[in-house]
């Protein structure tokens, strides 16, 4: 069998497809990581008066300072721990509703709802609920003998972020998910029943390997989502405190550029956040990929 191909007699057309789409990779991409690269070479004055080219000194500071080592320790408990929530609860949500014959739809549409709250007003809420003052979250807490106080507890306050940003994008799984799993056949599912199989059993030895593209994609997307989107709930959350606990490699960025107003050395960060999802991005492919059933 033959592979239809689509042949345009027009040459310049796909490129004229093509060109809307590369304005904005060059635009908003290409050229705002070209300048990055290039400001982490330079030291400039707070006042953009003088700009200096100190080569990789920026970087070495970097290497040399513990407050960003530690850093680099909670943006890789706070990317873990988002990446596996989101996406355990995601997949338990799907499987619920894949079992589901008239109401699936219904909860389909509930459950993405919260996919379209900005990041910022997620973490606002999440603030709202878990404020140790009026919140109604602290209150339950202190009725069982929990004190919650994000304020000025590291670890409540990591795991406040951490629920809030997988709350964000477990809509984004739970889809997929939902997608994947109806593309099951059903005659597999029917089989393994009847060789009484049950249903926890035939989950985890057909459904789940079957969705295992779906999970490998999901993976990635939020590994990088954890890197970079989560700008929005760390801000509108803990501000990246208390003492810096929340203070992830995505926030540190805009803290010592926008605020302390060190470009090169935020430069530098951004540089070197983006190498660091390319690795994990490259490992996942070279390693996890492998156990991908396609």
């Amino acid at each position: 069998m033959q592979t239809k191909r689509t042949i345009f007699p027009n040459k310049v057309l796909p490129y004229v497809l093509l060109a809307p789409q590369l304005a904005i990779t060059i635009v908003f991409f290409l050229w705002p990581a070209a300048q990055a690269v290039r400001s982490s070479f330079e030291r400039e004055d707070p006042f953009g008066g003088r700009t200096t080219f100190i080569w990789f000194r920026n970087y070495l500071r970097l290497l040399n300072d513990p407050e960003y080592l530690n850093s680099l320790g909670r943006t890789a408990i706070f990317a873990l721990g988002v990446t596996v929530l989101s996406m355990t609860v995601s997949l338990l949500l799907a499987a619920a509703v894949n079992r589901l014959l008239r109401s699936g739809k219904l909860y389909t549409t509930l459950l993405v709802w919260p996919y379209a709250v900005a990041p910022v007003v997620a973490g606002i809420l999440w603030w709202f609920m878990f404020n140790p003052t009026i919140g109604i979250v602290p209150y339950l807490l202190d009725m069982a003998g929990v004190r919650w106080n994000h304020r000025i507890n590291g670890n409540d306050a990591m795991l406040l972020v951490i629920l809030a940003a997988a709350w964000k994008q477990i809509s984004y799984n739970f889809l997929f998910f939902v997608a994947g799993m109806q593309s099951v056949p059903r005659s597999l599912i029917e089989a393994a029943a009847i060789d009484g199989a049950g249903p926890f059993k035939r989950f985890w030895t057909i459904v789940f390997p079957l969705i295992s593209p779906t999970t490998f994609f999901l993976m990635i997307i939020n590994m990088n989502y954890a890197m970079f989107d989560t700008f929005g709930i760390i801000d509108g959350t803990t501000q990246g405190g208390p003492a810096g606990a929340t203070n992830i490699l995505v926030y540190k960025v805009y803290a010592d550029g926008f605020l302390g107003l060190n470009i090169g050395s935020s430069s530098a960060q951004s540089v070197v956040l983006m190498l660091i999802v390319i690795a994990l991005t490259a490992i996942q492919f070279r390693w996890v990929e492998r156990r991908v059933q396609y």
